[in-house]
């Protein structure tokens, strides 16, 4: 009956030992659980994004819609026309786009292909 006597400090001082040891283990557990988590997530949003076709965005950040047949912007932007003495724009006027021609990315036309075979 004497080694119960033993036995007990052993355990409370041994104890939180263990108890500090699993706390360490679950948050590192819990910290590499919310990054694979996070990867996931950006893997997902990229793969998304990858899948949609270019958007017609010219270079100066008007839609194809916003360009004639010729390329010539008719969109109308904000231009300041009075700075303070930070050379800072404190007014703005609008302007057309300055943009000679559509510079994005080329859509493509609907393809439509003949049937090789007859159907009968």
């Amino acid at each position: 009956m004497g080694w119960l006597w033993a036995l007990i400090p052993a355990v409370v001082v041994g104890g939180g030992w263990v108890e500090r040891n699993v706390r360490g283990a679950l948050r590192t557990r819990h910290k590499r659980k919310l990054e694979l988590l996070r990867i996931a997530d950006r893997q997902r949003l990229e793969l998304e994004a990858a899948k949609r076709p270019p958007e017609p965005i010219c270079g100066c950040t008007h839609h194809l819609a916003k360009h004639d047949r010729t390329g010539r912007c008719h969109e109308q932007v904000e231009c300041p026309v009075a700075w303070d003495a930070d050379r800072k724009p404190v007014r703005y006027e609008p302007r057309p786009c300055n943009c000679q021609q559509y510079i994005g990315p080329e859509p493509l036309g609907t393809v439509f292909a003949a049937e090789l075979i007859d159907p009968r």
